[in-house]
Parts: C-alpha cells; structure tokens; sequence
C-alpha cells in the first residue's frame, strides 16, 4: 500500500522560510519522478515543482522560481521542498504526489500559512 506522508509546514512571516518532507512507502522510490502540488483556498490544485528519478532533473512553475528548491534523497525514500522568500501567495496546502503509471497517488496534505 503506497504511503505519503508530508510534515513540515506551519504558520510563517514573509520572507521566511520553511522546508517540507515527504516520506514514501509502498513503492519503488527511487524508480519514479515526485512532484510537490499545492492548493490554495477556492483555487485549483497547481504543480509547484518536480524531479526526475535520479535527481538530476528539476521543474519549477514560474511564481516559485528562484526561492523554492525541491530535492530528494533516494536512500531514505524522501522528498524535500526547501521554501525561501516566502509570499502570503504561497499560503496552501502542500501535497506530494507521485504517477506511477495510471495510478496517481497523493499525500494528505500539510498547511503552508504565511502571513504577518
């Protein structure tokens, strides 16, 4: 049974910063691309950044370029979302999420709020 279990988020100033986790289980972990999404209230779910099996590889949306960094260490079946400059616009609900095939999986989501 895939597991996807997100920690870290919180509540936090502008310009601050925070770093995500996200631990898999149930699969091969290192074999698949992971993605960071969030969802913000009354908005659809967006794609914040992505990488590659290997980790070499990395796609970022625009509005998170330059401060957010995603990373992943393969031996401990984790991802990270590492969140610098943080903007009250990046308050959501960060999910983890991998494709394995046409089986998608999510995790249960961990709250980002930013605000003064």
């Amino acid at each position: 049974q895939v597991q996807l279990v997100e920690s870290g988020g919180g509540l936090v100033q502008p310009g601050g910063s925070l770093r995500l986790s996200c631990v898999a289980s149930g699969f091969i972990f290192s074999s698949y691309a992971m993605s960071w999404y969030r969802q913000a209230a009354g908005k659809e779910r967006e794609l914040v950044a992505r990488i590659a099996p290997s980790g070499t590889i990395t796609t970022y949306a625009d509005s998170v370029k330059g401060r957010f960094t995603i990373s992943r260490d393969n031996a401990k079946n984790a991802m990270f979302l590492q969140m610098n400059s943080l903007k009250p616009e990046d308050t959501a609900v960060y999910y983890c999420f991998v494709a394995r095939g046409w089986v998608n999986d999510w995790g249960q989501g961990t709250q980002v709020t930013v605000s003064s």
